[in-house]
């Protein structure tokens, strides 16, 4: 396998590619024998018999079936791995808007499947509904060491240092700023670039990740499908003791095998891994006056059954100008049906200024009213509205129609800002029947 990534553009496209010449069979998914002697086989991230615009498959040209891959399973440590419906007694903390500071990066042996620590979950796992919300540790490179999920896809957000994610489908690299999605039943290998990674991974149980309709938008601005980039066929032909780690039904479980699983020479199809820089996104807002819902900052969106309300929406706030007059122009004070939990990647939140830094996040569950602290209020309200950028962010949400439960770990994290609900201490009492216009 090459260790320069490449990557054909586009999202939700059929794509073909091949790593040997004439290794991608011509007219035909499965011909009576292959070229190079390789196997056929196909991976299907839907139902048979979903309609066609949503039918989600790949045809796999590799060097071993897929059953070669996966030896006797035995149980393995599940670490800090956490799946919904968690159980009640992780011990959650007392309801209410939570914060907590970085996390440090500790100096231990971490892999990127033994690094994952679990924040929050929601939903069940077990019926294809909800997420969960992990804190990502990589300290070391996967070596003869591979990871599938089948509960769900990955969301990957790195914030500190690069992540090269070697799949079945070929190489993705990710730096602070991308995100990368690895979907349900795809093998990985996670290898360091430059250093320990630090991160977030979104767990989507439900539907996969897809562009949102843009409405009256049109056709043009937010993520535009060319932006996403797909990786390229690169197989490795090696045989070495190696160990499947397999996530299923909320735990952990282990194969040993003879050699690598990332054998596709070829593959063709619209179930694949993929990569977005986050940047190229094109925000929309308001000209004139008045703040628009935060769901115009929506990248990606696994849909539910229930058509404008998401399973998961992935929603970013990145550089934009903020123009509209006589408009309080941050976040404004909000309670909402859906439960969300915030990143920061880098740069500064322009409603919390203090307090929330990169490697930081927060979780404000449904109903709980949350919005600007007192300084920012503050400022938006008495600062002269002149065209304003907001440059140099980066924060983001994983957002669910589920409450968000916190886990043990999280809870007892010493990062965790016991005086956060204090930010709006300082929000007095401005009322006066008497006085139409603002002090």
């Amino acid at each position: 396998m090459a260790d320069a990534a490449s990557y054909m553009s586009g999202f939700g496209n059929g794509f073909e590619t091949e790593a040997l010449p004439g290794a991608l069979p011509v007219g035909r998914n499965s011909p009576q024998k292959c070229n190079y002697g390789l196997y056929a086989e196909q991976l299907s991230g839907t139902a048979f018999t979903m309609p066609q615009h949503a039918n989600q498959r790949s045809w796999l040209y590799r060097i071993r079936p897929g059953v070669k891959h996966a030896g006797r399973f035995r149980h393995v440590d599940k670490g800090l791995v956490r799946t919904a419906p968690a159980a009640r007694d992780e011990a959650p903390p007392a309801l209410g808007q939570l914060r907590w500071g970085p996390v440090p990066t500790p100096d231990l042996d971490l892999s990127f499947i033994t690094g994952l620590c679990t924040v929050t979950t929601a939903g069940d796992a077990d019926t294809r509904s909800g997420m969960a919300a992990h804190y990502l540790f990589v300290t070391r490179s996967m070596r003869d060491e591979y990871f599938m999920n089948a509960d769900g896809e990955l969301l990957i957000v790195v914030q500190q240092n690069a992540l090269r994610l070697c799949t079945e489908f070929g190489v993705i690299e990710v730096s602070p700023g991308e995100i990368c999605v690895i979907p349900r039943g795809v093998i990985f290998r996670a290898e360091l670039i430059d250093g320990p990674v630090r991160g977030y991974v979104c767990e989507n149980y439900g539907a996969a990740f897809t562009l949102p309709d843009r409405g009256p938008i049109g056709a043009n601005c937010l993520a535009n499908p060319r932006d996403f980039l797909t990786p390229v066929a690169a197989y490795e032909d090696r045989e070495a003791p190696s160990t499947l780690i397999a996530k299923w039904g909320g735990e952990l479980f282990g194969a040993d095998i003879g050699h690598s699983p990332l054998d596709v020479v070829a593959w063709h199809g619209n179930y694949a891994p993929y990569k977005y820089d986050l940047r190229r996104f094109s925000p929309v807002g308001a000209l004139l006056f008045d703040h628009p819902d935060p769901s115009i900052f929506t990248v990606l969106t696994a849909p539910s059954e229930t058509p404008g309300t998401a399973n998961v929406d992935f929603v970013i706030f990145p550089d934009r100008w903020m123009v509209a007059e006589n408009t309080f122009r941050p976040p404004w004070y909000h309670r909402n049906i859906m439960s969300e939990f915030m990143g920061l990647i880098y740069g500064v939140y322009d409603a919390k200024p203090e307090g929330f830094r990169p490697g930081g996040m927060s979780l404000h569950n449904s109903m709980l009213p949350h919005g600007p602290d007192e300084a920012s209020f503050e400022h938006a309200s008495n600062s002269e509205l002149k065209p304003v950028k907001q440059a140099g962010t980066m924060a983001f949400m994983f957002e669910t129609r589920f409450p968000q439960r916190v886990t043990r770990w999280a809870a007892e994290l010493p990062t965790l800002d016991a005086g956060y609900v204090d930010c709006w201490a300082g929000l007095r009492k401005r009322f006066d029947p008497a006085a139409r216009d603002p002090d």
